[in-house]
């Protein structure tokens, strides 16, 4: 009986040490996790640009764990999901002023419109640019045509050239998001930040953007983007502004002459 005794309280103690290095194996680990959390939190809040592709990384599984749950495929996803569509009644007075504006000029759905005015002010904002510049320069360079490409290859509503900025697709899934208007509209901002930045200001910028910084005539290009520019600043302020049809509202590159986009890719590589 002593003999199974002690047998019994060995197994006791050991049993008793595995399960307190177990506890302090998990403590530690929820120890790590936390600080892995906190400076993941801090990198996020100090770089925007690593916020907003850990947001659109989480999105993307997210919806892939719902498709997995639901045993659905992406195809079979609500059509309203895909739509790049809104409501102008959804939005801001002057927000709702600049879709019915731009509808009527560019001869354009109000809803689309509404979705992209939107998105247009949400990333101007984090980009620190106002977002009647950027409705201006997708006016001047596609006529809000998502599917617009030029000859040098200057793709969707901003004519980003995508196969200089291939990189800045990769977060959305790769180059052909470049037809997605959202994805367009983002990394075109991206690309005219940069362009403003390197060129000191912003018609320098805009002059880069295009491909004319280091020629004589740009084609008009700023002087078009900055009265669009103006024109819109107006209607979101509440003012009547005409919006008589522009001569080729749906045609590709009317900002520019094709010396000028020959060299875009040059002048968008950053």
């Amino acid at each position: 009986m002593v003999a199974f005794e002690k047998i019994v309280k060995n197994l006791q103690n050991l049993v008793h040490h595995v399960v307190e290095a177990c506890t302090e194996l998990i403590h530690n680990g929820f120890a790590l996790v936390g600080i892995a959390v906190l400076f993941s939190a801090i990198a996020l809040i100090a770089r925007p640009d690593l916020r907003e592709t850990a947001e659109t990384q989480l999105v993307a599984w997210l919806q892939q764990r719902q498709f997995e749950l639901k045993g659905i495929l992406p195809g079979g996803v609500d059509p309203m999901d895909r739509a790049t569509a809104r409501s102008p009644s959804e939005l801001s007075k002057s927000q709702a002023a600049l879709a019915f504006w731009l509808s009527k000029k560019y001869r354009v759905a109000k809803e689309p419109l509404s979705a992209l005015v939107t998105e247009a002010h949400e990333v101007g904002k984090r980009a620190n640019l106002d977002p009647t510049l950027i409705l201006a320069v997708m006016a001047i360079e596609s006529g809000f045509n998502p599917f617009a490409e030029s000859p040098v290859g200057a793709q969707g509503l901003m004519q980003v050239v995508t196969k200089v900025h291939r990189d800045k697709y990769e977060t959305y899934g790769g180059h052909l998001t470049a037809f997605d208007p959202v994805t367009n509209l983002r990394v075109g901002v991206k690309v005219l930040q940069e362009c403003i930045k390197r060129g000191g200001s912003l018609e320098m910028g805009l002059r880069l953007y295009v491909g004319a910084a280091n020629l004589l005539d740009d084609g008009g290009y700023v002087a078009k983007v900055l009265a669009e520019h103006g024109r819109l600043q107006q209607v979101a302020n509440g003012q009547s502004v005409p919006y008589s049809s522009p001569n080729s509202a749906n045609a590709l590159s009317t900002s520019a002459p094709n010396n000028v986009r020959a060299v875009t890719t040059l002048a968008q590589d950053s």
